[in-house]
């Protein structure tokens, strides 16, 4: 009698089932273990909707809030990490052949940019890590509050089946001790960070590609003396209340020495409806200032 399931879903299931046993070997060739002063393993995967994909040619952008997406994989040892002082967390990214990847293109003067944010949309960190021969990456983190975060890798392999696609996967680990949560700042059109002030217009849509433009000012006179900052103006970064979900939103400005502002205007995409929390990062006389607003899509 003929198998109702047919050869393809036989050859999904084995192919699924190779993928697994490939990442297991992976994190043990990393040596993930409390050897290295990590937790013991944890093989789970963070279950999360499909990502979303762009409409521009040749990008994918994506919720990130998968640690998968079409075989790339964020693989961790790491589920929790100690409160209120500095730590390293350390994973690897995956190929569909289950071989760690470290040949990554450099996007915005980096080969990587890793993010981590507390589930109450507090404590953002935008850092670099570091990666070694065995595909390994180190981020250097501030110390963190007791609660729950997310850890975002963003990135654009070298080569392999995703080639030149931006991937952004994530990972949550836990933070022992009381979580105080902090209530989110309703939208707004503008936010202080150094004494600057960054005013946000724009009339943001989910799902469509939408202008946004940020304008600063200090003292009530507009700022021209930005300096560029990770090969443009100014970074930024959304992450979507509730579930967190993450959004680049791409400068449009040509760097042109140390004179950028006051308006910059970017290309946003987002994959929700809803507020979401924006932060905004910029350089002035080699001093980076970080500025959060919250903003609603309609």
């Amino acid at each position: 009698m003929t198998d109702p399931a047919g050869p393809s879903l036989r050859r999904r299931t084995a192919a699924a089932a190779c993928a697994a046993a490939g990442l297991t070997v992976v994190l043990a060739a990393f040596s993930f273990s409390t050897s290295n002063g990590l937790p013991p393993r944890h093989h789970s995967m963070t279950s999360t909707p499909s990502p979303t994909m762009s409409s521009m040619p040749g990008m994918a952008t994506m919720d990130g809030l998968a640690s998968e997406f079409n075989g790339y994989a964020m693989a961790s040892g790491t589920a929790t990490l100690p409160a209120g002082r500095v730590t390293d967390y350390r994973f690897a990214i995956t190929s569909p052949d289950g071989k760690p990847v470290t040949n990554f293109a450099v996007e915005q003067a980096h080969r990587l940019h890793f993010y981590a944010i507390r589930s109450d949309l507090t404590g953002f960190q935008h850092v670099h890590p570091t990666l070694a021969s065995n595909g390994t990456w180190t981020a250097a983190l501030a110390a963190l509050r007791p609660g729950t975060w997310r850890m975002y890798a963003s990135f654009v392999p070298k080569a392999g089946p995703a080639r030149g696609q931006e991937i952004v996967l994530s990972r949550t680990v836990g933070v022992p001790g009381p979580a105080v949560p902090i209530a989110v700042p309703a939208p707004s059109r503008s936010a202080m960070a150094d004494g600057y002030t960054v005013t946000v217009t724009g009339k943001l849509m989910a799902n469509r590609a939408s202008p946004l433009v940020v304008t600063i000012t200090k003292d009530g006179r507009p700022v021209t003396n930005l300096q560029p900052y990770l090969d443009t103006y100014a970074h930024l970064t959304a992450f979507h209340q509730g579930d967190l979900a993450f959004a680049h939103l791409h400068p449009e400005t040509k760097v042109d020495g140390d004179h950028g502002g006051p308006t910059l205007p970017f290309h946003a995409e987002l994959s929700r409806s809803g507020d979401w929390r924006l932060f905004l990062q910029f350089q002035t006389s080699g001093t980076v200032h970080t500025a959060a607003i919250t903003v609603h899509a309609s």
